[in-house]
């Protein structure tokens, strides 16, 4: 169900029924792109049964499921088309359409052309955890993502979410993990797997990408003395979960790893209801360990963390002894 995660924090106040979630829905219920609409955007039944409830139930979790339907035209084809229309203006008057009148003429175009399109579709789905004020959804990309917090805020009076934000941003915690010469310094439950990406500051945006690589390497730490910052990280937690951490605190490539889903069932409704307790059982594990790793949460309305200055690991060293007299003391 979640191969990316992007969390939300609940503002305090909101607690609607599932039946009062489910009213607010109803009545945005997603159609499909009518002959002459290029975008339709609504809310589906999770378990895809028509005419079901927009609004899951499972183990005091809540599911939702968000449609999107597009259909495009390439710009080609419709300024083809325009200009045609444009040439037998000018053929029939003898006058040349100006900038207004071909603007006309396009948008003219696009209308014709729309119905001959062919629809694709894509879906987020939305977890609501009631008693952790979370909201996560899969969706990833950033216009999913605005689509989906739109339609949100739209069907339900009363809802104010914000991207959970941690006292340490990602990209500073998988700098000094990258930079760690011990897996000691790795947060408490996590693994430091075999991908990552590593992008320059500066105006070269110079970037290195490593798959299927040891990064416990001194040639990664070199990256890193050399100002290189970690825009991508693979993770493991406890055996259990493996995904990919990015620098704006989100969960790309999922995987719940053998065993842990080895009693589901597949078997219609309960295989549902099976697959959502499962999933969001690790996830309501994983989602506080991953917060404490990355030095807690920030409270809503707080500024946001910022990068700090990551130095060399031999630099910190020199610095901490320096400061302190004792060499003994770790750079971290």
């Amino acid at each position: 169900m979640f191969k990316n995660v992007t969390l939300y924090r609940i503002a305090p106040g909101w607690a609607p029924t599932v039946q009062a979630m489910e009213a607010a829905l109803d009545g945005a219920r997603f159609a499909p792109c009518g002959a002459t609409q290029d975008k339709a955007v609504g809310w589906v039944e999770p378990r895809g049964e028509a005419h079901g409830p927009l609004v899951e139930s499972v183990a005091g979790q809540r599911v939702l499921k968000l449609m999107i339907e597009t259909k495009t035209v390439p710009g080609a084809v419709v300024r083809e088309h325009a200009q045609e229309q444009a040439d037998h203006i000018e053929a029939s008057t003898g006058r040349k359409p100006g900038k207004k009148e071909t603007k006309a003429l396009r948008e003219d175009a696009l209308l014709a052309l729309l119905p001959q399109a062919f629809p694709r579709r894509s879906s987020a789905w939305v977890w609501i955890d009631p008693a952790n004020g979370w909201l996560v959804t899969d969706a990833s990309s950033q216009g999913k993502l605005d689509e989906l917090v739109t339609a949100l805020v739209r069907a339900f009076d009363g809802l104010a979410i914000q991207l959970l934000q941690t006292s340490v941003t990602p990209q500073t915690a998988m700098t000094q993990w990258l930079a760690a010469t011990s897996p000691e310094a790795w947060p408490e439950g996590f693994h430091v797997e075999r991908e990552c990406e590593l992008k320059s500051a500066d105006e070269e945006k110079s970037v290195v990408r490593f798959t299927r690589h040891n990064l416990a390497t001194d040639e990664v730490r070199q990256h890193i003395a050399e100002g290189k910052l970690p825009t991508r990280l693979a993770l493991s937690w406890e055996g259990r979960i493996g995904l990919v951490l990015t620098e704006s605190m989100q969960l790309k490539k999922i995987n719940f790893l053998e065993g842990v889903f080895d009693d589901r069932s597949d078997d219609g409704e309960s295989g549902f209801d099976t697959n959502v307790t499962l999933a969001t059982g690790e996830l309501q594990k994983l989602i506080p360990a991953l917060i404490a790793a990355l030095g807690g949460e920030l409270e809503l309305g707080a500024p946001a963390a910022t990068d700090v200055e990551i130095v060399n690991p031999a630099q910190a060293r020199r610095e901490a002894v320096t400061a302190s007299g004792d060499d003994g003391d770790p750079p971290f």
